[in-house]
């Protein structure tokens, strides 16, 4: 139990910005509590009066407003996002995005802004690739999976609020961890019957990823729409699920596409 004062300061702080992980850590208060008191109390405005624009967090919390843009930037995140920390207060999410997909880039850009119309985004070179980067006080609110370390050191579990939107939205969950940590290739092979060599050409695709978890809920995803994978362990620990039957195959086609 806690006293009305103690309250009162984790619900001051949460105000202010900070995320529930952040009040969590400096008063001891679990983040299901906070979330309870701000569920309980409604969502307590900003420090100039402003309410709360964050869709976790003002009166009648609820999913984003767009669920399918979401669910393409939740898969982008858990392949290759990351939030940290503004010095100033905030938080920056990132989103790594090779240069050799300048289609990708626009497409992480357009969700981050569909996700939150009132933010911005700047694209930061570096090598190999572009970080697409939006600076927000509420992305831990919206990716609540952000932790210290790297995600497969840590348990990636969806609240419930994002599970019932992958399962709104699975083709887009696929289409953004495909385009974080997968690949389209052609596979070409050779056979010789009856002493003649034909070619043959099949497509498949590729998912890879080191989180046992973030695994889990791609190949979970996958069964949801009717896919069927194979997967195999490497050495050092990532996992490769391969989609390569040609109904499945048609299937992504249809929905995920390679990147571009």
């Amino acid at each position: 139990m806690y006293d009305l004062a103690t309250r009162a300061h984790a619900l001051a702080l949460v105000s202010d910005g900070h995320s529930l992980s952040s009040v969590s850590r400096q008063t001891g208060i679990s983040r299901s509590a906070l979330r309870a008191w701000q569920l309980r109390d409604g969502a307590p405005p900003h420090a100039n009066g402003r309410a709360s624009t964050c869709a976790r967090c003002r009166p009648l919390p609820g999913p984003p407003d767009d669920t399918a843009a979401y669910a393409y930037l939740l898969g982008l995140y858990l392949g290759d996002g990351c939030i940290s920390d503004h010095p100033r207060g905030g938080r920056y999410l990132r989103i790594a995005c090779a240069d050799a997909w300048p289609g990708l880039i626009e497409a992480c850009r357009t969700a981050i802004l569909a996700v939150r119309p009132e933010g911005s985004t700047c694209a930061l070179q570096k090598q190999g690739c572009v970080m697409v980067t939006s600076y927000g006080r509420h992305w831990t609110c919206l990716f609540p999976q952000h932790g210290p370390g790297r995600k497969h050191e840590r348990p990636i579990v969806l609240e419930t609020w994002q599970q019932e939107i992958v399962e709104a939205r699975p083709w887009e969950l696929l289409r953004g961890l495909m385009h974080s940590d997968g690949s389209r290739i052609v596979n070409r092979t050779r056979k010789t019957i009856a002493g003649r060599t034909k070619h043959y050409e099949y497509p498949r695709y590729f998912f890879t990823n080191t989180s046992d978890d973030v695994v889990r809920l791609y190949t979970d995803t996958l069964d949801r729409v009717g896919v069927a994978w194979r997967s195999r362990r490497r050495a050092t620990g990532a996992q490769d699920v391969s989609v390569a039957r040609r109904d499945s195959v048609a299937l992504m086609d249809a929905h995920v596409g390679p990147k571009y």
